[in-house]
């Protein structure tokens, strides 16, 4: 393996001259495929021809979200920006902005609204389930995308007419589904985006005009009325960019719930019952978020000269943190490859281990605030699988195709003969 020779320290092992056709055929393997030839957790390659430092492990991450280091402005590629994240949004904020911004998003996600998604999200599960018993087959991880989008949406004060519900709909999962395609499909999100964008800065106005009046405590009337450090209201596009950082991951749940109902089949033995707590569904809930590929990395840029494990990064150095490597260390879990979500019990874990969604403080750090959404919608999801409903899987390829983004069972997980649960018939 060829070596660096551009620290003034330690040398750091050199990948590939230029990764990035490597990492697009295995996002989620290849910082550890690198790794484990080089015997560390840390070298150097190129991305789109940019210098990069890939990471991996608790340590790494802990150094990666040290804003006394680290920036985000700039550091995420192009394409991820123009179609994932927006331009403008809280992600590539840094400092005061940063913290004025993430404030924001915090002030939306109280554990009672929190909890008024969730249940949103549960009745339009039910209303839905009618339809989906009289279906043949249904694709589970598709099927999910319109009862989420329209419950978000409605938590979020923003109009969603029957005749736009399917083109929103389909817009927002684009935004994360096709962004790290190539040719045609990530071509597709960039329209997406120009579009969702529009269209939510329309209503950014109309609210701001009052010729709509959303509900107070909604996304829509906070971010409408949001003023950064310096005391001016966000941009129509800039605010258009953070409302849809509101709907896009709350859709882009569909893909960790598609996993829940993969995990449920393929790891019975260690699977929730109808009978489980709380507490046991939120630990199966935890592992997957554990053992299951989501986002594969997360990007930065060192703000100043500075020095780590031995070696000088300069000024300007992009980062690339490897969310699923750091997730399944054998350094800080037990039997990474193996399903247990016991160790949710037993082991103990840092904000810098456990990062599907970012490390850190969510309030002080770049640790997505989301969260909590997430937990709490999965946790409903998997009570509606368990108690609600019942169905078949049919043979079909169940496989985590690992180079797409995001990772997903080669069949997104068909459903046959579904009925409502007679538990579920006989308490209601």
């Amino acid at each position: 393996m060829k070596r660096s020779i551009k620290q003034s320290e330690e040398l750091i092992p050199q990948g590939p001259f230029d990764s990035t056709l490597h990492f697009l055929r295995r996002p989620y393997d290849f910082v550890s495929t690198v790794c484990s030839r080089t015997g560390g957790n840390m070298f150097e390659t190129r991305l789109l021809l940019r210098r990069t430092v890939c990471l991996r492990g608790e340590a790494a991450a802990e150094m990666f979200y040290d804003k006394a280091r680290m920036s985000r402005d700039g550091a995420m590629p192009e394409p991820v920006r123009a179609t994932l994240t927006g331009k403008g949004g809280v992600q590539g904020l840094d400092g005061e902005r940063h913290l004025r911004r993430k404030e924001m998003f915090v002030s939306l996600l109280t554990q009672e609204r929190v909890e008024a998604l969730g249940e949103k999200f549960e009745k339009m599960w039910l209303a839905q389930l009618p339809a989906w018993t009289r279906e043949s087959q249904v694709i589970f991880y598709e099927a999910l995308h319109p009862i989420l989008a329209e419950a978000v949406c409605d938590w979020a004060g923003v109009p969603l007419p029957a005749e736009e519900r399917i083109k929103r709909t389909r817009d927002l999962v684009l935004l994360f589904d096709r962004a790290a395609a190539l040719g045609l499909g990530h071509f597709r999100a960039r329209r997406a985006r120009s579009r969702s964008e529009a269209w939510l800065a329309r209503v950014i106005k109309d609210a701001r005009d009052r010729r709509l009046v959303p509900p107070a405590e909604s996304a829509l009337a906070v971010i409408a009325a949001h003023r950064d450090e310096d005391g001016a209201l966000l941009s129509p596009r800039i605010a258009a960019v953070e409302l849809l950082n509101v709907l896009r991951p709350t859709v882009a749940t569909s893909v960790y719930i598609t996993l829940l109902a993969h995990a449920l089949h393929s790891f019975p033995d260690v699977a929730p019952t109808p009978a489980s707590d709380r507490s046991e569904l939120g630990r199966f809930v935890q592992e997957v978020r554990r053992f299951y590929p989501f986002f594969p990395a997360v990007a930065a840029r060192s703000r100043k000269d500075f020095r780590w494990r031995n070696v000088r990064f300069p000024a300007g150095r992009r980062f690339l943190l490897d969310l699923h490597a750091t997730n399944t260390d054998p350094h800080l879990w037990n039997e990474p490859e193996i399903v247990n979500p016991d160790r949710f019990r037993k082991e103990d874990f840092s904000a810098f281990a456990l990062i599907p969604q970012g490390g850190g403080d969510v309030s002080k750090n770049h640790r997505c605030p989301g969260e909590t959404v997430v937990l709490e919608v999965m946790e409903r999801a998997l009570r509606m699988l368990l108690c609600e409903m019942e169905y078949r899987l049919p043979p079909q390829d169940l496989r985590i195709d690992r180079s797409r983004m995001p990772a997903l069972p080669g069949s997104k997980i068909i459903l046959e003969d579904i009925r409502r649960s007679e538990r579920s018939l006989k308490e209601t």
